[in-house]
């Protein structure tokens, strides 16, 4: 659904209304309204002329075009208010009005239909909304100054001369994110707090889906009304059963749906009709087919909160209102656990890892086709439940990714953020039309995602359950040092290996450590990490050598690996050990039938892992996520564009690939430094670019169907003199024949080390800033690091010191890493600034030496790659529901 066709969106208390852009047709329902008011009311109009609602009030029409734009706000089809803006002729400035129907003053209406004429204005390039507001008419003003807008109001005088500015403020955006996480829970307040349930299709046989729902739900101690909808029983499980939904005494909060697919459409339609709030579909089948329509058209019209269809269920262990509603053959504990997934099966397996492990859940909700309620939804009720200490998502498809950045960021800042990495493949990849999209592969872009949001990811199931044990019994490390003490030798030097393969940093004992311990172990002991304490020692020896690496201030956390010996169990020292102590431990016990569990059973002292490699992965994502947590975020730091809205105005209405010059035009007007160049068409003479241009000079073709100039023998080097110029142009001119387009010329650049920097937009994720070596072996080195945009300073340097050779390119401290680094925050913003651009790729960049005196830039792009494409993206802030 567009959202020019409207949106569903949420009011402050939860209610679920429409907006949608006004048309011609919509004036009598407008006029309507406006007739409702009271004149102190409608008193707010546009400087200098009268506003779209006193046009209407004198029998004209809501206008359409360009400088026009209105929206209104629906609740189950009744008009609840109007927000209009007219642009000032030759301006970037709008006037705007606003009324909302007095009986709903206070729900948010007014607030959510100014967020959207703010998203249709920046769209258009308004810079400023105005407007003249009654001195005593208070609550508007706070309306506006509450948006989070730049603000500013006149004093003085019965009227308010009111600014607000439209540009990006993240004051604004943290405002709307504020705003939107309020009134989703909110709204999701009827799915895990309902005061009554109905299941619809719970079956009499005890082995139908509908039957195990309620099955459960009576098993879930939940101690509100239930109800069961079933033409051909009158009672199942004890529970009274109606034919209809139209037949129930109560109309309940949530309600369940089991049937099929034709049934559970029309049961979804009988809901709204009965006014129903929040709805499960557990039915398969919908999706594609016109029943599945029928559902979406239901929730639309009704203002329903829905999850699934084809979904698992929802499980709440809140004590003021538990319940049930899954299929589940597993009792889930009552915990700190959150879980969304959409996928069932994965849900299940999670549930009864989680149950072996004795730990429980706060809430699980399989979101399976999604229609409406997503992981974004679940990330903003859990940053407002205290009783969720971690979140685990498995997610296969991401509807607004840019907004889960935000949200997963927010969340993770208190408590952990684990998801499992899905379509990790790169077959959906399209083929490569430049060494950026050959680098930005799907996955890469998602592990982007993950990485700057703080989320911890894992590939498995398995290593999720590794994690959640090592988060839910243990502290965050304090850093990467890491000590490894052990009985068996072999588990030892297995885990030093695994940890140094996770990028851990194996710790370096300080003598007086070493000389603790070969106080208590035997002589022939390592008390070097790894420390062997050979498998002679007793579990008190073992118990006195972990104290004296702990006490170690240079050790951040510690493996011990043990095995049973005749002599004794170490691992049962561990227990004695780990209280008093505030550094994370693992313990491994290799062997062991659990691939993680408890060290003591019933206990949540530590995790114990069946493999030194798990331990390590697992405290290697814990160190990471502590760094996270603890890195400082440092701005852009950049001077201002001179001319951004030129920027913008070059790019607007282009597409394709830009012909060399321009490509290198909108280098310019980005403040991005590009080698002097000079292009000439096929057909025209080289003769005045020759005698134009210095040597020595390269020459690069510009041909139809070559990609990688250099490969393709489209690039020729040193070329000295007028002559040589022209005869050099001859020969491309011959190589590519009618193919070539034109030819570039540009100076020799000094040497220097050749680099990649990139942008790939994606519809869907937005823009990805590629950073890697670069040069003719680009594709075949394959040393990338990629962020996505908008970068921060922090996200640059972490860019930076993210590939491979990271500490050999930067090592020395020869190269200009200052000018790489300006380089990144500035083809980000570009990305940012224009949002057309669906590839660019600066390849090489030549990066030159830190102690050349001269003036020249730090690094200059030698060649330019860029591709235009119209941007429809849909405003990713904009407070709006999944329709």
């Amino acid at each position: 659904m567009s959202v020019e066709a409207g949106s569903r969106a949420l009011l402050a208390g939860g209610d679920v209304v429409l907006v949608r852009p006004l048309h011609p047709a919509d004036t009598a329902e407008v006029l309507a309204l406006h007739t409702r008011l009271t004149r102190q009311d409608t008193y707010f109009r546009f400087f200098g002329a009268p506003s779209g609602l006193d046009k209407l009030a004198a029998g004209m029409t809501v206008e359409a075009g360009p400088g026009h734009y209105a929206v209104g706000c629906y609740r189950r089809g009744e008009l609840l208010g109007v927000a209009n803006y007219e642009v000032l002729e030759g301006s970037t400035d709008a006037e705007v009005a606003l009324v909302v129907d007095a009986s709903v003053r206070t729900q948010g209406v007014a607030t959510l239909l100014m967020e959207h004429l703010v998203s249709h204005a920046r769209k258009t390039g308004l810079r400023r909304f105005l407007a003249e507001v009654l001195a005593e008419n208070a609550k508007v003003i706070h309306v506006f100054k509450d948006l989070g807008l730049s603000f500013e109001a006149g004093i003085g005088g019965p009227e308010r001369d009111v600014v607000m500015k439209l540009d990006d403020d993240p004051a604004y955006l943290e405002a709307v994110l504020e705003r939107d996480s309020v009134a989703d829970a909110a709204s999701l307040a009827h799915l895990f707090k309902p005061a009554s349930i109905a299941v619809i299709g719970a079956g009499r046989r005890p082995g139908s889906v509908g039957h195990a729902v309620l099955a459960n739900l009576a098993a879930s101690a939940y101690r509100g009304p239930v109800a069961v909808v079933n033409p051909h029983a009158r009672v199942i499980l004890g529970v009274p059963s109606v034919p209809t939904v139209a037949e129930l005494s109560r109309t309940p909060e949530l309600a369940v749906v089991c049937l099929p697919a034709p049934a559970a459409a029309e049961a979804v339609e009988a809901c709204g009709r009965r006014g129903v709030r929040a709805i499960v579909i557990i039915s398969s089948g919908l999706t594609g087919t016109e029943h599945g329509d029928r559902v979406h058209a239901a929730v639309r019209e009704y203002g329903m909160r829905l999850v699934g269809p084809n979904c698992l269920g929802v499980v709440s262990t809140d004590p003021a209102c538990p319940y049930d509603l899954t299929f589940l053959a597993t009792r889930i504990r009552p915990g700190t656990i959150g879980v969304v997934t959409q996928s069932g099966g994965v849900g299940i397996a999670l549930a009864e890892s989680l149950d072996d492990l004795g730990l429980g859940v706060s809430t699980l909700v399989s979101t399976g086709d999604k229609y409406d309620v997503s992981g974004n939804d679940l990330l903003m009720w859990w940053t407002a439940d205290r009783r969720t200490e971690l979140a685990v998502l498995y997610l296969e498809s991401f509807g607004n990714p840019r907004k889960f950045s935000l949200l997963a960021r927010r969340l993770a800042k208190t408590r952990p953020v684990l998801a499992v990495r899905s379509g990790s493949g790169d077959t959906a990849q399209r083929a490569a039309a430049s060494h950026t999209a050959a680098a930005a592969t799907p996955a890469v872009t998602r592990d982007a995602l993950f990485e700057q949001a703080g989320v911890i990811a894992v590939d498995t199931v398995a290593e999720l359950v590794d994690v959640i044990a090592g988060l839910s019994w243990q502290l965050l490390p304090g850093g990467p040092r890491v000590a490894v003490v052990s009985n068996a030798g072999g588990a030892g030097v297995l885990a030093a290996d695994a940890c140094e393969r996770e990028g851990l940093v194996m710790a370096e004992l300080s003598d007086d450590t070493r000389a603790r311990l070969a106080k208590v172990l035997p002589l022939e002991a390592a008390v070097r990490n790894p420390v062997d304490t050979t498998a002679a020692v007793a579990p008190g020896v073992f118990a006195d050598a972990l104290r004296a690496v702990l006490a170690d201030d240079g050790v951040d956390a510690v493996i011990a690996a043990t095995v049973p010996t005749a002599v004794g169990d170490p691992g049962t020292s561990l227990a004695e050990v780990l209280p008093p102590e505030y550094k994370t431990v693992f313990a491994v016990r290799p062997g062991q039938r659990a691939r993680v569990a408890p060290l003591v059973p019933g206990t949540g002292v530590t995790a114990c892992y069946d493999d030194p490699a798990a331990a390590a992965a697992v405290l290697a994502r814990l160190v990471r996520y502590e760094q996270w947590l603890n890195r400082p975020e440092t701005g852009e730091d950049l001077t201002p564009l001179e001319e951004p809205d030129a920027l913008r105005a070059f790019a607007a209405g282009r597409g394709g690939w830009l012909p060399p010059a321009d490509a290198a035009e909108l280098l310019r007007l980005a403040d991005i430094p590009m080698v002097e160049t000079h292009y000439v068409e096929a057909g025209d003479s080289m003769a005045a670019a020759a005698a134009d241009v210095g040597s020595p000079v390269v020459l690069k073709a510009d041909a139809d169907g070559l990609l990688h100039k250099t490969a393709g023998g489209g690039v020729l080097l040193n070329v000295h003199g007028a002559d040589r110029i022209l005869e050099a142009f001859r020969t491309l001119r011959s190589r590519f024949g009618a193919k070539l387009r034109g030819v570039t010329v540009q100076p020799m650049a000094e040497p220097g080390r050749e680099l990649l920097v990139g942008v790939r937009s994606d519809p869907v994720f937005g823009p990805l800033v590629v950073f890697g070596l670069g040069g003719v072996d680009t594709d075949l080195i394959a040393d990338h690091a990629a962020r996505l945009a908008p970068l921060t300073g922090t996200d640059a340097d972490l860019l930076l010191d993210g590939l491979r050779s990271s500490k050999a390119l930067w090592g020395s401290g020869q190269l200009d890493r200052a000018a790489v680094r300006d380089l990144l925050l500035k083809v980000s913003r570009l990305a940012e600034l224009v949002p057309e651009l669906a590839e660019l790729d600066l390849n090489p960049v030549r990066v030159r030496a830190r102690d050349n005196r001269d003036s020249a830039p730090g690094c200059l792009a030698l060649d330019v790659r860029a591709r235009l494409e119209p941007s429809a993206a849909p405003d990713p802030f904009l407070r709006r529901l999944r329709d």
